[in-house]
Parts: structure tokens; sequence; C-alpha cells
């Protein structure tokens, strides 16, 4: 079995608990997985800069070669990390420096917001094809994310300098699936899934399976 491991950073408004079932499915092929939880879910003052510096903390700490999976927002993180030997962008933000995931969609928040609630439609945007219970369940465990994080520009893009993979959404309502068709020319790779944004609740077999052979490529090469 590969000593490759994977670090799993999840996007805006989740937590850890989002890569529950997909972890699961990654231990039966005997994978080793890490999650971190992210700073900017804990109040105003945390953005990008406080989420890439408990990423790099969570990938200096594993002693063997990793994956660096970032979801949605958690692309601007991974980027921005730097670390790991593969960058995996899993219907994710995959910008270059000075971008931000709002400058990218040409969005503008509030000057005086300071913390980002959910979407008012999670089920619609999120897990539109996610069985009902566990979107559900999903949606109750949502929480606001700081603004500061969605208005902070990329400063460095680490995919100029490790290898990349980008896992392109094809039924995704929130992060267009044409924009990751944008996004994903920078990476070294695409791959793509018939799915909504969430593939780790609504096919998390099938993102185990695709994220052990990334692994196994990483170990073999």
């Amino acid at each position: 079995m590969s000593g490759v491991e994977i670090v799993l950073v999840h996007g805006s408004w989740h937590g850890s608990w989002c890569w529950e079932l997909l972890r699961d499915e990654l231990g039966a092929l005997g994978r080793v997985t890490h999650v971190v939880d992210l700073p900017s879910m804990d109040g105003p003052g945390y953005g990008v800069e406080a989420d890439t510096k408990v990423v790099r903390e969570k990938v200096d700490s594993i002693g063997t070669s990793v994956v660096l999976l970032g979801h949605s927002y958690g692309g601007v993180v991974i980027s921005q990390a730097s670390a790991g030997d593969r960058l995996v962008y899993l219907a994710a933000f995959m910008l270059d420096e000075g971008q931000s995931p709002l400058s990218t969609v040409g969005q503008e928040l509030p000057p005086g917001l300071d913390m980002l609630p959910p979407p008012a439609d999670p089920i619609d945007m999120f897990y539109a094809d996610v069985p009902a219970d566990l979107a559900r369940d999903a949606v109750s465990r949502l929480r606001p994310q700081s603004a500061q994080a969605a208005r902070d520009r990329q400063i460095g893009a680490g995919w100029r300098d490790i290898p990349s993979t980008y896992v392109l959404c094809e039924q995704d309502r929130a992060v267009p699936p044409a924009l990751q068709e944008q996004m994903s020319q920078r990476a070294n790779e695409i791959w793509r899934l018939d799915a909504g944004h969430s593939p780790f609740l609504s096919m998390p077999r099938e993102l185990a399976v695709l994220l052990d052979e990334i692994a196994s490529a990483v170990d073999n090469a």
C-alpha cells in the first residue's frame, strides 16, 4: 500500500464534518486521511492567512508524502499553503496571485459585513444530488464564515510549483462548470465527475477511488 496520505480542506460554511463519508471510503481502500477545521469559521478576525497556517502545520506534521485537497474556497487555502506533493482542486477556486473568489465571480460584499451567512438555499446550491436525509443534516451543520476570507486575495499560487489535479464537477450549481473549466486549465491534469458541488456526500465511493488513484500516482512518481 502506498505511503501517500491525504489532507482534506473544507470550503466555506463547512467544517471537517463534511468529509466523514469520504474518509470512511478512503479508509476502506487503505488510505490514511487527515482533516482540518479552518479558523475563518470561528470569527471575523480570521482570513486566508490564518487558514493557510493551520493547513501548513497539518502537512508539516505528517511524516510521509501528502496529497493536499481543497474543496471550493479551500482551493485558495491550498494554493497559498504551497504544501504537499500534489494539489487537488475539487470544484475549487484555483486562482492566480491577486485574485479572490469574489473578484473571480464579479461580486462584492458590503463594507460593514463581518460574517458571511450560508446561502439562502444551500440544498439547491450545494446538495442538489445528495440524498435528502444527508442534505438536511449537512444544512443543519453549516455556519457563518468570516467575510475577510472571501475578500482576501491570493498570495502565492502553489500550483505554479507543485503538480496539480483539478476535479471538475459537471453539475455544480455553486461554482459554475464554465468557471471551473477556465480555472482547471492551470492544472497538470483534469478529472471530471457527473456531480454537483459536494461529491463527498453524493458519490463518496467514486470520489474515493479517484483520489486513491491520484495518491498512487504520487507514490509511483
